[in-house]
C-alpha cells in the first residue's frame, strides 16, 4: 500500500511538473482588436494620415510597375527607371500621384472597414459552427481580404484609370516605351477624368473593372489567408527562442521587436506567393485600363478583353504576362509588410481601452 502511495505521489509530481513545463511553453501574442474594440473616429482619421504616407514611399515601385506593363518590349526594371530620371527627372516617379492619393483615403477607409467587419461575423460564425481556432482564422482573413478588395474597387477603379494614363503619358518620349501611343495627353487628374468621360463616357473609368475584381479579390484573399498561416507556423517553430517569461499570466511573452520581425516576413512570403499568383491578370487589367484602341483594338475604339490578351501574348507569350513582376513583388513586399505593422500598430492606437490586451497565439 505504501509502495502504491509512494509510485501515485510520484506520478501526480510528474504530471504537475509536465503541466508546468506546458504553461511555461504557453506563447501570449499581442491581441487581435477586433471591430467593436475601436475608435472608429480615431481609426479613420489615423489610418489616412499613416497610409498616405506609405503610399508616397511605395508610389515609385508602382510606376515602375505600370511602365513595364505596358511597354512592347521586354525593358528590364533598372533601364526604365534610368530612362525616367533622364528625360522626366525624379517627378517622373510621382506622376500621377496626386490623384492617386485623393483616390486613396477612401478607398483605405472601405477597405479596412469592410475587412475589419466581416473577419470579426464570419471568425465568430466559423467558431459557433465547429471549426478550430485555427482554421476560422484563415477562413476568416480570406472572407474579409475579398470582401475588402471587393468594396475598395467601386472607388479605386476609377482613380486607377486616371492615375496609371497620368504615369505613363510620361513614358511616351522614352526610348523604352515609344511605340505606345494614346489619343490624349493629359495636364492633371481633374483633366483626365474630364477627357475620359468625353471621349467613353462614365463607363470608361470603370475600364477593366470586372478583371480589377477578378484580381485584387482574389489577391487580397490569398494573401490574407496566407499571411494567418505563415505567421502562425512562424511562431510555432521560433517562438520559444524569441520570447522572455511572463511573470503575471505565466508562460511567455514576445519581444515587441520580434513580433513586428514577424509580421513582415509574414507579410513578405504571402506577398511574393499572392503576387506570382495574380500577375498576368494584373497585367491584362493594366493594359485595359491604359492603352487605347490606337495600340491594341487597330484603332477602333477601346479595346477588348480578347484583343489585349492576343496582342501580348504575341509580343512576348507567357514571359510578357510576368513584366513588371519584379517591381510589384517588391511594391506589394513593402507595401504588405509596412502597411501590416502600421495597421496592427494603428488598431491598437484606436483602442477603446489603453491597457494591452493578450490573447492565446
Amino acid at each position: 500500500m505504501v509502495n502504491l502511495f509512494s509510485q501515485s505521489l510520484k506520478v501526480a509530481k510528474m504530471s504537475l511538473g509536465a503541466a508546468e513545463d506546458d504553461s511555461a511553453s504557453e506563447i501570449h501574442l499581442p491581441a487581435d482588436i477586433d471591430w467593436e474594440m475601436l475608435d472608429k473616429s480615431r481609426f479613420f482619421f489615423l489610418g489616412a494620415a499613416l497610409f498616405s504616407g506609405v503610399s508616397a514611399a511605395l508610389y515609385p515601385m508602382v510606376v515602375l510597375k505600370t511602365r513595364q506593363q505596358v511597354s512592347l518590349g521586354q525593358i528590364s526594371c533598372l533601364k526604365t527607371a534610368f530612362s525616367i530620371l533622364r528625360h522626366e527627372g525624379p517627378r517622373g516617379f510621382y506622376s500621377g500621384f496626386g490623384t492617386s492619393l485623393m483616390g486613396t483615403i477612401p478607398a483605405r477607409a472601405l477597405y479596412m472597414a469592410a475587412l475589419e467587419v466581416t473577419k470579426s461575423s464570419v471568425g465568430t460564425l466559423s467558431v459557433k459552427i465547429g471549426f478550430s481556432e485555427t482554421t476560422s482564422t484563415t477562413v476568416a482573413n480570406a472572407a474579409a481580404g475579398l470582401s475588402a478588395a471587393m468594396a475598395a474597387q467601386m472607388v479605386w477603379t476609377p482613380i486607377d484609370v486616371v492615375s496609371q494614363r497620368l504615369m505613363v503619358q510620361g513614358g511616351y518620349k522614352n526610348p523604352p516605351v515609344k511605340e505606345v501611343q494614346n489619343t490624349y495627353r493629359y495636364k492633371g487628374g481633374i483633366d483626365a477624368f474630364r477627357k475620359i468621360i468625353h471621349s467613353d463616357g462614365f463607363r470608361g473609368l470603370y475600364r477593366g473593372f470586372g478583371i480589377s475584381i477578378l484580381t485584387y479579390a482574389p489577391c487580397n484573399a490569398v494573401w490574407w489567408a496566407s499571411y494567418s498561416m505563415t505567421h502562425r507556423h512562424i511562431w510555432g517553430g521560433i517562438g520559444c527562442y524569441c520570447c522572455t517569461k511572463d511573470e503575471i499570466n505565466g508562460g511567455s511573452k514576445p519581444d515587441s521587436r520580434a513580433v513586428v520581425v514577424v509580421q513582415g516576413v509574414s507579410a513578405s512570403i504571402a506577398s511574393g506567393f499572392s503576387a506570382l499568383l495574380t500577375m498576368p491578370l494584373d497585367t491584362i487589367k493594366t493594359r485595359l485600363q491604359v492603352l487605347e484602341g490606337g495600340v491594341e483594338g487597330n484603332g477602333r475604339g477601346s479595346p477588348s478583353l480578347g484583343e489585349t490578351v492576343k496582342n501580348l501574348v504575341k509580343e512576348g507569350g507567357l514571359r510578357a504576362c510576368y513584366r513588371g513582376l519584379g517591381p510589384r513583388w517588391a511594391s506589394m513586399s513593402m507595401s504588405a509588410t509596412t502597411m501590416i505593422t502600421t495597421y496592427e500598430f494603428l488598431k491598437r492606437l484606436s483602442a477603446k481601452s489603453n491597457q494591452d490586451c493578450l490573447c492565446p497565439s
